[in-house]
């Protein structure tokens, strides 16, 4: 199953290659936000996560009621969240 996951963006590595730094739960990594260019992300946002890229722009409570029901979905959850700690773009 694939799911995505709500990141919080903590700030911008290289704007023109659509890096970001992300926080998931505690985790921070680099990731692609180039599918959101058109978003006008900024530090602070809210975006979900899927294997090193942000897929969508979602609001802070949207973000918790996603993480409390993707965190009740257990193993599906562990997972996701051990796929964001081994991806990272470089």
């Amino acid at each position: 199953m694939c799911l995505g996951i709500p990141g919080q963006v903590v700030d911008f590595v290289d704007a023109e290659a659509y890096l970001a730094k992300v926080d998931v739960n505690g985790v921070r990594r680099i990731i692609s936000v180039r599918l959101l260019a058109e978003d006008n992300l900024q530090v602070g946002d809210w975006v979900l996560v899927h294997v090193g890229f942000a897929m969508a722009k979602i609001d802070e409570r949207e973000a918790a009621l996603t993480l409390d029901q993707v965190q009740k979905m257990g193993e599906n959850y562990q997972q996701e969240i051990a796929a964001f700690n081994d991806s990272e773009i470089a």
